[in-house]
């Protein structure tokens, strides 16, 4: 597409959690389909500088891009649906904003005027908006305003989306998300929410340009039509989204509606290729019917929350259409296993995956559940904190290190075989002290990991402090714990495996964070393939045709 680039704003309304991330890369993907070049960037309204020290419980995954940005797990959608990298510019929280007009206003930039909310915050997020459609390479920039309109902390977003739709004309539209609540009583969905949301966003100076409504039951004959009279939209902008049985349903579900359609002429583009999704009906064909079932455990200490491993599920999910398998997840909290109870918890999986973290808590019930991976020969994957609990396990049960550990749970082990990395030892601040974004590895040749990547140079994303403590390497070596990935620079073990055993990897960095529906990751659909093989069931496809009617 010849001209300037058009900004397309997402905002949500009536309440959070409608699924703002998964329609932005829903339309970003249909963009895309049609030959265009798109990114999406998501603002988020708190004044954490990153979401690096957030809690998952307060905000689910920490996604990491190439560039090491720590930044919402919405960026991570952008990139299983794009298959297209993100950067720190695709994340910008009010912390940042702020941060960087009162670094500008320290150094004097300002010229001794007095900064306020209106133009200064305001034009640090307009420059952050245009940043990417600078670059000259993107059709669309597609920003997702986090929050709900009518907080206070989206305020200086929702102006700043104004002027920049004023300043803008044709080449900037907003679509506002809202809800249809459904009351069961009367049998019908609502429309008053979605016109007090509209008019809330009215009262700020912007008019949506289109509507989407999240709804779970079909829409009523005609209330289109209303929704439109009341909220000043057209009809055919007025886009049903009913609840889906899966997130990848959803491009689909956008095209059937017409949303790419309507947001293409809104901007007065007029002349646009055929939308190809073969790819991607393709993978949805064989994530639905699979023509087997595997059973695999993932032991975490945040499994209640599921989106604490987002990532890690949808990887696992794609590995699972790649093999033509369903892939059931056991979520296996760390804390309450122990060497009584391992058996009955993982008994029956035919693979077994130990989630990233940090901090001491469950890590005892991580290292039973490698101890069971390992002994009763289950294909095992470790990931990050997985990987060094991997460590840890054989130090104690192998080589008869009895109190091995690493110093982030015990500083005065006897055994250090996870220790801190030399450099991070004199930096106090917790954010951006890590190992972050994508580092080289040199895979040895002959080893499961490098039948697994098919070459021997790689590079992965990392999200950590401490390392595998090379003064133990020839010990781990002798007793059948083998560095297959190095890194090339520091020397640094990347990839652990070990020997004699149908598939056991672990990995320092995060593979989770590299699988699109794509390009799933390498290492887990070959984790996935191992425990396909353990203890895999053919589906059987009568009873899977009548689940999907």
């Amino acid at each position: 597409m010849t001209g300037s680039t058009k900004y397309i704003f997402v905002t949500g309304g009536v309440t959070s959690s409608l699924g703002k991330g998964i329609i932005s890369a829903s339309l970003a993907k249909l963009l895309q389909a049609r030959g265009f070049t798109v990114t999406i960037q998501k603002l988020d309204p708190y004044i954490n500088v990153d979401p690096g020290t957030l809690n998952p419980y307060e905000h689910g995954e920490c996604f990491v891009t190439e560039d090491g940005a720590e930044t919402d797990l919405d960026l991570g959608h952008y990139e299983r649906f794009l298959d297209v990298p993100t950067s720190k510019a695709n994340n910008v929280t009010t912390g940042r904003i702020y941060q960087s007009v009162i670094n500008k206003e320290r150094r004097g930039e300002y010229l001794g005027k007095t900064v306020q909310v209106i133009p200064h915050i305001t034009d640090e997020i307009k420059a952050q908006v245009q940043a990417l459609g600078r670059k000259g390479i993107y059709d669309f920039v597609i920003t997702e305003v986090g929050g709900t309109v009518g907080d206070i902390e989206s305020l200086p977003y929702v102006e700043a989306m104004r002027q920049l739709k004023w300043q803008k004309g044709k080449d900037c539209i907003t679509i506002h998300l809202t809800l249809l609540p459904y009351l069961g009583t009367t049998g019908e969905l609502k429309t008053k929410p979605t016109q007090h949301s509209v008019k809330e966003l009215l009262s700020l100076g912007v008019q949506p340009d289109v509507l989407v409504c999240r709804t779970e039951h079909p829409m009523q004959k005609g209330m289109k039509e209303k929704i439109a009279l009341f909220c000043n939209v057209d009809a055919n902008a007025v886009i049903e989204s009913r609840d889906a049985s899966t997130i990848y349903d959803v491009p689909l579900m956008m095209q059937a509606e017409g949303l790419d359609q309507v947001v293409l002429q809104k901007l007065g583009v007029a002349t646009y290729p055929e939308a190809d999704l073969t790819a991607w009906q393709d993978f949805l064909r064989r994530y639905k019917h699979p023509k087997s079932e595997v059973h695999i455990g993932l032991v975490g200490k945040y499994v209640e929350l599921k989106d604490a491993y987002k990532s890690i599920k949808e990887a696992l999910e794609h590995a699972g259409a790649e093999n033509e398998s369903k892939v059931h997840i056991k979520w296996v909290h760390s804390e309450k296993l122990t060497a009584k109870n391992v058996a009955k918890h993982l008994g029956g999986l035919s693979g077994i995956l130990v989630a990233p973290g940090f901090g001491h808590r469950g890590i005892e019930g991580k290292i039973e559940a490698i101890k069971y991976a390992r002994e009763n020969k289950i294909p095992f994957l470790g990931i990050c904190l997985g990987m060094q609990c991997a460590v840890i396990e054989f130090g104690r049960n192998v080589l008869g290190f009895e109190d091995a550990n690493s110093t982030e749970m015990n500083a005065d082990t006897k055994h250090p075989v996870i220790a801190m990395m030399e450099e991070q030892k004199a930096i106090e601040n917790k954010g951006g002290t890590m190992r972050l974004g994508a580092y080289a590895c040199k895979i040895t040749e002959g080893t499961t990991a490098h039948k697994v990547y098919g070459k021997k140079d790689i590079t992965e994303r990392h999200r950590h402090r401490y390392e595998f403590n090379n003064e133990y390497l020839d010990a781990y070596k002798k007793a059948g714990m083998q560095p297959t990935g190095v890194n090339p620079q520091t020397k640094l073990v990347e990839i652990v495996e070990v020997k004699d055993h149908p598939w056991f990897v672990g990995v320092q960095f995060h593979p989770e964070y590299r699988s699109t529906v794509a390009k799933p990751h390498p290492l887990f659909v070959h984790f996935v393939q191992a425990a396909i093989k353990q203890g895999g069931t053919a589906v059987h496809q009568e009873a899977e045709a009548a689940q999907q009617a």
